[in-house]
């Protein structure tokens, strides 16, 4: 993981679906990379599924961080997995992308177009 977001930007989240290998490994790979060459802070977890399974307290953290920006998979499964945790994620100021059906170029530019001026 890296260090903690600043709280006047926005937060990113990464899962590497490590155990449902539903994600293109490329995919994953990719949007890992340039996050990482960006210079931008962001949180990187080994399985979204997993930290919902295990209520992690993580969770809510992440759900309180203002403009949170999430890559993993559908957005409908990211939303079910918060709620399993008994987290609830805001109505409005979140973004989630979808690493099975975009592009990781195009995930990467808009998480990062998200979070720098």
């Amino acid at each position: 993981m890296s260090e903690e977001p600043k709280p006047d930007k926005p937060c990113i989240l990464y899962c590497h679906c490590a155990y449902a290998k539903v994600v293109p490994p490329e995919v994953k790979k990719e949007v890992l990379e340039n996050l990482a060459a960006s210079g931008v802070t962001f949180e990187a977890v080994a399985d979204l599924c997993e930290l919902s399974a295990s209520k992690d307290p993580a969770l809510q953290r992440l759900a309180a961080s203002p403009g949170l920006r999430i890559a993993a998979c559908y957005p409908r499964a990211v939303e079910w997995l918060f709620k399993a945790a008994d987290v609830a994620l805001p109505e409005e100021g979140i973004s989630v992308h979808n690493m099975r059906t975009e592009t990781a170029k195009d995930i990467t530019e808009a998480l990062l177009d998200e979070v720098t001026p």
